[in-house]
């Protein structure tokens, strides 16, 4: 594509000398903006998608990917519900729950609390409860011996042993009128699900227990069902309306969780818009360097063509001198983009270690550590994009270059 003449001369124009070294400067700004702008760019999408898939995979791990719901108050003969859908194409196991909310109490300060109730099989079929065990034994989890999150545990000091009170929301009538509905329960597990949110406000409790305690004898909030597929899981949402004839209602994991992941997905649009501004900018820079490189050159471009160099010859090496520019600050940019996602969560304890702040507050993000999931095919794009801006930034300055009149360029020289 381009000759041994070409690639030289492109090459000695790249090599500034002292009396090029303005547009030497600019050429170098301009490497760099691109090299930022790439790795910037590779950086913070890695992080937006590492963010969603550990939301996802999180949410998905606690939550069931369909909820079964009564059409109106607690869900009653849950076991008859339970026995239509356990055995449909797509369901992988059907697991009734309670959740509500109650207030947990010790050492007279009050808190709030959401208190979810499975069985304990249940429980331990789920791996991300079930290996997030950090403190307790696993068979503590029956009758008043309860399972709290690392960052409640912490709030309230208590430990694996420790005693708390839960007061219930719903009353208890009594012949003197009505009173909180209160009980002692004891911590028999402290987890950590790598989320903030669950560590800090959730607790989980045998089944039987919660229904003794919110008075919900034999019904439960809702039925929790694990597909195999969570991404299509409106098949099976069909066929589970077909099995109960419309008796229930349903949610999806989707509809629970749009507004988080529709505000995930503006975020990382906007992000990707603003980031590849700097490249524009880079690239605009690239223009105004050639620009110069051209007028700077112009007796140089002149003797090449009387000594027989065509326009053809010349606007190639304008071409490869600017297109080299960005090719190399995007390949470089890529690179440190690239071991920058790999290694983010290292390079974040460093930081932290060098500042002295916290850079990554987990109640404020959700989770306890910084993700990252790189994704080839956005980095080839913003690769190709890259490239693809340096490039068009070359077309006019290296036109002008082999536009140029000879005999205009030699006049005054």
């Amino acid at each position: 594509m381009f000759s041994p003449f070409e690639r030289t001369m492109a090459f000695r124009y790249l090599r500034a000398r002292k009396a090029e070294g303005f547009v030497s400067v600019i050429a170098g700004f301009s490497f760099l903006g691109i090299l930022l702008g790439v790795a910037t760019l590779i950086i913070v999408m890695s992080v937006m998608n590492g963010f969603r898939q550990e939301l996802i995979s999180r949410i998905l791990g606690l939550n069931g990917h369909i909820n079964v719901y009564a059409a109106s108050g607690p869900l009653y003969e849950y076991d008859a519900v339970r026995d239509r859908i356990v055995d449909l194409p797509g369901v992988v196991y059907v697991s009734p729950q309670i959740e509500a909310q109650a207030l947990i109490s010790v050492g007279g300060v009050s808190n709030g609390a959401i208190v979810r109730a499975i069985s304990f099989e249940d429980f331990f079929n789920k791996p991300i409860l079930s290996e997030s065990i950090i403190s307790g034994n696993k068979a503590d989890f029956s009758g008043n011996k309860v399972a709290i999150g690392t960052a409640m545990a912490g709030r309230l000091r208590l430990e694996v042993g420790d005693e708390f009170v839960l007061v219930s929301p719903k009353p208890r009538t009594t012949p003197f009128g009505q009173i909180p509905r209160s009980r002692t329960y004891e911590v028999g597990m402290i987890f950590d699900v790598g989320m903030y949110e669950y560590n800090n406000s959730f607790i989980f409790m045998p089944l039987d227990s919660a229904q003794l305690f919110f008075d919900m004898k034999e019904s439960v909030t809702a039925i929790e069902v694990i597909t195999d597929d969570p991404a299509g899981v409106d098949a099976t949402m069909k066929r589970i309306r077909d099995a109960t004839q419309g008796y229930v209602s349903l949610t999806d994991w989707r509809q629970s969780n749009t507004s988080l992941f529709n505000a995930l997905q503006v975020e990382r649009n906007v992000m990707f818009l603003i980031l590849t501004l700097i490249i524009l900018v880079a690239a605009f820079n690239i223009i105004s360097s050639m620009i110069m490189l051209v007028k700077d050159k112009g007796p140089d471009i002149a003797i090449l063509r009387t000594m027989g160099a065509t326009r053809r010859n010349i606007l190639k090496i304008f071409i490869l001198t600017g297109a080299s520019i960005g090719l190399i600050g995007t390949l470089f940019g890529a690179l440190i983009g690239i071991v920058f996602a790999l290694n983010i969560e290292e390079i974040r304890h460093v930081l932290e270690a060098l500042t002295g702040t916290e850079l990554f507050a987990e109640e404020i993000y959700f989770l306890s550590q910084l993700p990252a999931e790189i994704d080839w095919h956005e980095v080839t794009a913003v690769i190709a994009m890259a490239f693809t801006l340096s490039f068009g930034a070359t077309l006019y300055p290296a036109w002008r270059a082999a536009r140029l009149d000879p005999v205009e360029a030699l006049r005054y020289e």
